[in-house]
């Protein structure tokens, strides 16, 4: 699965997340190295780095600072699901490595 230029959504989040509907993510693809930019919402500016596997799942890294001017890091796990439509929808398993550490799940779609 590659996931170059395309571009994501959140369309649900757990409430200690803070990704939400305004938040746009432009993933970039080489190899199985994954990257992406993304802002919106809450958030000033992220940047997330990760692997992708023969099946498309990702394991990555992220740091966002938010508009309280907090600098925020987490890990997530991160599955694909192909849609009728042929979007992906991508279920995330997530958790703060910064502040208070909690987890959360969160949903995102291709745009």
């Amino acid at each position: 699965m590659n996931y170059n230029n395309k571009t994501f959504r959140p369309i649900s989040n757990s409430e200690n997340g803070e990704t939400s509907a305004d938040t746009l993510f432009v993933y970039r693809q080489e190899g199985n190295l994954l990257t992406s930019d993304y802002a919106g919402g809450e958030i000033r500016k992220g940047h997330l780095i990760g692997l992708v596997d023969a099946e498309g799942n990702i394991e990555m890294r992220y740091h966002q600072v938010n508009l309280k001017g907090e600098l925020m890091t987490g890990i997530c796990q991160s599955t694909p699901e192909v849609l009728p439509n042929g979007k992906l929808r991508l279920h995330e398993v997530w958790q703060w490595t910064s502040g208070d550490r909690s987890a959360g799940q969160s949903v995102l779609e291709e745009v």
